[in-house]
């Protein structure tokens, strides 16, 4: 059942068998809260059982551009597109966070962002990438890195 994230009021709503639910929730209500006042929409997620496709997609960017492989669960994804960009978030039940934003147009800008929640270690997988840290009402400290995209998806 597809849920529309509220950062209003911060709910762990799919999200609890994290270990770090709360935090995952903040920083899943700051993507929402980012993406409402921006563009105007609304950040709506549903379980990852029913997003399929687009975890595959993010899974397959990960792999053929950097053999990232991800070991957590997923648990929520959504895919949506505002203005020209196609964007696709899959939440994970450690605490990460990918997004991918795809501009459409062939000259845009395209990359993979990681974001990881208040009170989780760096993944293995993810150990070679320098992380930023950003303080949020809703999430906490978020540490954030992000590659750009080479190749056509």
């Amino acid at each position: 059942m597809p849920y529309a994230v509220d950062f209003d009021t911060v709910s762990t709503v799919g999200l609890e068998s994290s270990p770090v639910a709360a935090a995952l929730a903040g920083l899943r209500a700051n993507e929402a809260r980012y993406f409402k006042n921006k563009y105007g929409h609304v950040f709506t997620v549903e379980p990852a059982s029913d997003a399929g496709s687009t975890i595959d997609w993010v899974n397959r960017i990960l792999e053929e551009e950097r053999g990232i492989v991800i070991s957590s669960r997923p648990l929520e994804a959504t895919a949506f597109q505002v203005e020209n960009i196609r964007i696709a978030y899959v939440f994970y039940e450690n605490g990460l966070s990918i997004n991918v934003m795809y501009t459409v147009d062939d000259s845009g800008k395209r990359a993979v962002g990681f974001k990881l929640s208040d009170g989780m270690e760096v993944p293995d997988e993810l150990a070679s990438f320098k992380f930023a840290r950003q303080k949020s009402k809703l999430a906490g400290t978020i540490r954030g890195s992000y590659f750009v995209i080479k190749n056509e998806y």
